[in-house]
């Protein structure tokens, strides 16, 4: 490719398809493309919302703020910088993802505790509510399931909005940092992503290397705080808004198992998939609600209706 792309740059035969050759013709002779006559009327076409939401079930703000009074801590999990674990939340129980020692991000992996092919489908999630997540926002399942896996119930972030840079935090636009990316642009094996890290963690529940990576799902970056550039639309990260005592809360519509990496960017100020960036531990904490509090419960919510056919 590199050598197709030199010749190219020279204007020189290359050994390649009549089509390509064609191609590379277009592309070194005609130069850039002239805007049609109606381009303004075409852009200016007016957005449309993807898809009506109206129609899910409203997040319930009484319901979720008293599940979460009185509510006692049942259990903890403490994750070590550049490593994941695997944890568990019944259903109705909800758990919070909290900064303990500096700024640190986090990859999260949601899975049916019940059914592992039931996980996170962050694409959908991302076309139902936003690029970023905080309260009231639900984690959404994959298909043929399509339903809630857990709703966030607190955001101590959720302050932070949209910074100048269009910047927002709790992202499911960026996919979970990996060792076969980093291995095309850096030319080296590193094995403390976020990818390796959640595939480890479920290796340590007694799946194989090949079961457990085949589950490993984007993730929501917990923390991290990311936005797409504005001359160019890449998508990009800056440093982490978090300090410790900062969480994220969930309630497990379901029973759960999750994941939780602590990425080797450390706050994603700098760089990633690598031992540069000084990296802190996150907490996992379970919570058990009142029983009485789960009184108006209706439990987990249903899978989609939807038949299945597909017009056959």
């Amino acid at each position: 490719m590199a050598a197709f792309t030199t010749r190219l740059a020279r204007n020189l035969p290359c050994p390649v398809s009549r089509s390509a050759q064609i191609f590379s013709r277009s592309v070194v002779t005609e130069g850039a493309v002239s805007p049609p006559a109606d381009a303004e009327a075409r852009r200016a076409a007016k957005p449309v919302i993807c898809y009506e939401v109206d129609s899910l079930p409203k997040f319930d703000s009484k319901f979720y703020e008293n599940v979460r009074q009185g509510m006692k801590k049942v259990d903890e999990i403490v994750v070590p910088p550049r490593d994941a674990k695997a944890f568990e939340v019944p259903k109705g129980h909800l758990f919070r993802i909290v900064s303990v020692e500096g700024p640190q991000v986090g990859d999260l992996n949601v899975w049916n505790l019940d059914n592992l092919p039931e996980r996170f489908y962050t694409s959908k999630t991302r076309q139902l509510h936003a690029t970023h997540l905080s309260r009231g926002d639900r984690l959404w399942s994959t298909f043929p399931f399509m339903r809630p896996l857990a709703t966030i119930t607190f955001d101590t972030l959720e302050w932070y909005g949209w910074d100048s840079d269009n910047a927002g935090v709790h992202d499911v636009i960026g996919s979970r940092c990996d060792p076969y990316t980093n291995a095309v642009l850096r030319g080296e094996d590193y094995d403390r992503c976020c990818h390796s890290n959640l595939t480890r963690a479920l290796v340590e529940r007694g799946l194989s290397i090949k079961e457990a990576e085949d589950h490993v799902h984007d993730v929501l970056n917990v923390f991290m705080c990311t936005g797409f550039t504005l001359d160019s639309h890449q998508y990009f990260m800056k440093a982490s808004p978090v300090r410790p005592g900062d969480y994220i809360e969930f309630f497990a519509e379901v029973s759960i198992l999750g994941a939780l990496s602590t990425c080797p960017g450390g706050d994603c100020s700098a760089s990633h998939s690598d031992d540069a960036t000084a990296c802190y531990p996150l907490l996992v904490e379970v919570y058990e609600p009142r029983e009485e509090a789960l009184k108006s419960w209706k439990g987990s919510p249903l899978p989609s209706s939807y038949a299945g056919k597909h017009g056959l």
